[in-house]
């Protein structure tokens, strides 16, 4: 199992400076930001795609100082109702398919994506509900009419690329539980399977380490994000933990992600490393810091530090004691 890093957090540093330090804190692997959401801060992916000069540039880069390219990054909405944007994010994760390969690694890191509730909306819909029936309609729109016929056709191209896609399971997307990332897995592909990120599923009331168990069960535990949550006991008690507040109002929100071990202690991080390998996961946890209460350094480096001490890296031995 490798250590690294989702490099978007890294972006400001610039391409060299954040190699640089990754190696300088001992990490093994760094996930490439190529586009969507995440944006693309460390070079243009379609300009690395035309060209192998440049591709091979970013690996030799990558490997002078002992890292290896965990995953591309393009978290986004390819699906999104404004047609603009879905085409936008669309591309990104074509270039990314098509781009990581070439850059040594086979794992595309993305949303599922969310519709609007009918053809004729502007903005996504969410449902989160069964009732009033609506809503039911809405799902049946958003999975038959879109998510199912683009996601069939990405999982094919993925296939001939020899790519996986690593649904990142997020509140606010289609697929944002194991039941949903299956569901959609089952209807379009085997090259599509999880991101798991515990942080999104700690205050669903998802335990992480069951879901990983699902995946690694389900053959399609492809990628794994290492970011934590707190669940503040008392606003959650009053309000439940919906919240839509922004990130920053850290006392009135019901929960907040926090860097590793200071939203759940080895009290869970153990037993989720420890599920990971009886699942056979062997890639990387890729570090994602987004912590309201601490500075991207700071956060990160004690991320660093905490998770190398609860990791398994080496292979397991014979059972010489029977």
């Amino acid at each position: 199992m490798k250590l690294g890093v989702m490099g978007a957090g890294l972006g400001g540093m610039g391409f060299e400076k954040a190699l640089d330090y990754c190696q300088q804190l001992g990490l093994d692997a760094i996930e490439l930001p190529v586009g969507a959401y995440p944006g693309k801060p460390f070079f243009e992916p379609e300009e690395v795609l035309k060209s192998r000069p440049l591709q091979q540039q970013i690996k030799d880069a990558i490997a002078a100082r002992g890292l290896i390219v965990s995953a591309l990054a393009v978290h986004g909405n390819p699906v999104h109702p404004d047609t603009k944007i879905a085409k936008e994010h669309e591309r990104a994760h074509d270039v990314a398919v098509r781009l990581a390969p070439k850059l040594g690694t086979d794992v595309v890191v993305n949303f599922s994506g969310c519709p609007g509730g009918s053809k004729n909306d502007k903005m996504p819909n969410w449902v989160t509900c069964a009732w009033p029936p609506d809503y039911l309609e809405i799902l049946d729109y958003q999975w038959d009419k879109v998510l199912i016929p683009f996601w069939t056709k990405k999982n094919k191209q993925a296939e001939n690329e020899g790519v996986k896609i690593a649904f990142e399971a997020h509140p606010g997307f289609c697929v944002y539980n194991p039941d949903t990332l299956l569901k959609l897995r089952k209807a379009c592909g085997k090259q599509l399977g999880a991101n798991l990120d515990p942080s999104h599923f700690f205050w669903q009331g998802i335990d992480p380490v069951e879901a990983a168990r699902v995946f690694g069960d389900a053959k399609c535990l492809f990628y794994v994000h290492a970011k934590d949550t707190a669940i503040d006991p008392l606003n959650s008690r009053i309000n439940g933990n919906l919240d839509a507040k922004s990130y920053g109002d850290v006392a009135v929100r019901s929960w907040v992600f926090r860097t590793c071990g200071y939203g759940h202690g080895d009290e869970f991080w153990k037993p989720f490393v420890s599920m990971l390998r009886v699942k056979g996961y062997d890639g990387t946890l890729s570090i994602e810091h987004e912590d309201s209460l601490m500075s991207v350094q700071e956060g990160f480096e004690k991320a660093v530090s905490y998770l190398k001490g609860v990791m398994v890296k080496q292979k397991a031995g014979a059972a010489w004691w029977f």
